[in-house]
């Protein structure tokens, strides 16, 4: 009779510290001093209007882009952004078409993100330095292949993230490239530059370990 009332007690005290013990466990499960992150998901590059002689617009473009972060702190970060695959542009003149050009962007990066780890929503902005090669020119020229060096310089953010719980979370950002590739003709530099300058809108999940 006595092991049953120690054994009954036992079970009470046990149901009775369980809500609390399960609170522990859950408040143990934050996003801070969490130190990397991956993001995947899907951006719009679009370039200024008139950005050389002769030509009216570079049309924007889609494509799947990838982020790795290291989280030296909650709120200092370094990111490694690229686009997964290429951007595809179609360029237009003061008479129509002049065909295409492709493009592909990464980029390092210091971020700051504001407020507490596990908060909601956590603006952030950041700075760096990018390169953005140029493949595929298509365009039509009665002096031969028309192209364009490599483009560099550097690299502004600006974002927020969603958090969804300790480890998942949505985002949604900005970044604007300082863009101003030499136009070659059959590889040879010009001393013109297309003033693109470009905008990405970008969207994406991301997971913090």
């Amino acid at each position: 009779m006595r092991s049953i009332r120690t054994l009954t007690l036992a079970t009470l005290t046990a149901l009775a510290f369980a809500p609390a013990a399960f609170a522990q466990d859950t408040a143990t499960d934050t996003a801070s001093g969490k130190h990397f992150a991956v993001v995947g998901g899907v951006a719009l590059l679009q370039p200024k209007n008139d950005p050389l002689e002769g030509i009216d617009k570079v049309d924007g473009g889609p494509a799947p882009t990838l982020s790795f972060s290291y989280y030296i702190n909650d709120n200092w970060a370094v990111e490694l952004w690229g686009a997964a695959d290429k951007f595809d542009h179609r360029v237009r003149g003061n008479n129509g078409n002049l065909g295409t050009v492709e493009q592909q962007p990464i980029a390092l990066s210091g971020q700051y993100h504001f407020g507490q780890a596990d908060n909601v929503f956590r603006p952030f902005v950041g700075v760096g330095y990018y390169e953005s090669n140029f493949s595929n020119e298509k365009l039509a020229s009665d002096v031969g292949h028309i192209g364009l060096e490599t483009a560099k310089g550097a690299i502004g953010t600006v974002g927020v993230d969603m958090n969804i719980n300790s480890t998942w979370f949505a985002r949604a950002d900005a970044r604007y490239m300082h863009s101003r590739p030499e136009l070659t003709v059959n590889g040879n530099g010009t001393g013109d530059e297309a003033k693109l300058d470009p905008w990405t809108v970008g969207f994406g999940i991301g997971a913090r370990f």
